[in-house]
């Protein structure tokens, strides 16, 4: 099970008080004393953080609720990796250690640059249904990132070129234009932001090298400490199962999300006898059979969500894992019929 830092928790809820929203209370659902400041390293599990959400939005219209939410977070609010953030002597050098330390605050989400011609995507990904919960979160996600960019550059100015939601939009979406100041574009392929190369080269008002070295020091020894006691085959699944609907993933961009090499992967899913395609093929199984069991989906769209370009390619590697057609498996769900009862189709 995943979880994300309870930091977030106090955020969102103290966005959403006012009338009918009982903040105190609220936060006692998830085991948070709200008298104690926020500890960005307590953490709790991702589904209760997602239905927390969709408690508030039982109590409040919650369409700016991701939008006031990313608009009050600071750096100082991640601790080290926040002042690490600050430090770095550009956008560049700051998104770079969101995307390899991110590891320390949440377990569900990883970041990515990714080139695209001249301009950089900002990419996050988290795997799994998309419930309202995680939809609010990933919008937060995007507006904190761009909330804290704003806070480091010179001029407290910075807007992406694009915001990509992969969710469909809210009945009205003023609020998300005039938050992010560019096209944002929901119903995507991705939740990311598009940075322009000149906002990326900004110099920060805060870089300093010498706190740099220093923190980014502190962040590697604590990724380090949690690499050591992680485990890896665990958060390999969970990265390879976030970047499957952008095709079969490789091991070299899997261990690049976990902060090592493709030689420290491979040699650590090898003592628990496993190779990395066949982790991969495992992986891709379990999240299509999860899949299957949630309508909201078709198989076109699990095809996709599995990493597959064609559903025909879908169809043969499901019927070569559990011996009936991607069809027939969530026929015999319904059904309620094991799935090793379920006969091979012809």
């Amino acid at each position: 099970m995943g979880a994300v830092t309870s930091l977030f928790v106090h955020k969102m809820v103290a966005a959403a008080a006012g009338p009918g929203v009982d903040a105190r209370a609220i936060l006692g659902l998830v085991g948070l004393d709200p008298d104690i400041p926020p500890d960005p390293g307590t953490m709790i599990a991702a589904t209760a953080y997602y239905d927390l959400l969709e408690r508030i939005a039982t109590l409040r219209d919650v369409t700016d609720l991701p939008l006031r939410t990313g608009a009050s977070m600071r750096c100082d609010d991640y601790g080290a990796l926040g002042l690490a953030f600050k430090a770095a002597p550009t956008l560049q050098g700051s998104y770079d250690r969101v995307a390899r330390y991110a590891r320390l605050w949440t377990t569900v989400v990883q970041y990515e640059l990714r080139l695209d011609g001249a301009n950089t995507w900002f990419m996050l990904h988290r795997a799994g249904p998309r419930r309202l919960g995680m939809r609010l979160s990933n919008e937060a996600t995007l507006a904190s990132a761009t909330a804290i960019a704003r806070e480091v550059h010179p001029e407290g100015r910075f807007t992406p070129l694009e915001v990509h939601i992969a969710h469909p939009a809210p009945r009205n979406t003023d609020a998300h234009t005039a938050y992010f100041g560019c096209p944002v574009l929901f119903g995507s392929d991705r939740d990311a932001l598009l940075i322009s190369p000149g906002a990326l080269a900004e110099q920060n008002r805060l870089g300093d090298t010498g706190i740099t070295r220093f923190l980014l020091s502190h962040l590697d020894r604590e990724l380090a400490e949690l690499t050591g006691a992680a485990d890896v085959t665990g958060l390999a699944r969970d990265a390879i199962a976030r970047a499957l609907s952008e095709g079969q993933p490789r091991m070299d961009m899997v261990a690049r999300r976990l902060g090592m090499s493709a030689r420290s992967l491979h040699r650590r899913l090898a003592r628990d006898g496993l190779t990395f395609q066949a982790l991969a093929e495992d992986t891709r199984r379990e999240l299509a059979e999860g899949l299957l069991g949630d309508h909201r989906y078709s198989l076109a769209e699990i095809a996709f969500l599995t990493g597959f370009s064609e559903q025909s390619a879908f169809n043969r590697a499901f019927k070569r894992w559990v011996g009936t057609t991607p069809a027939s498996y969530r026929r015999a769900r319904v059904a309620g019929i094991p799935a090793a009862a379920t006969p091979p189709s012809a």
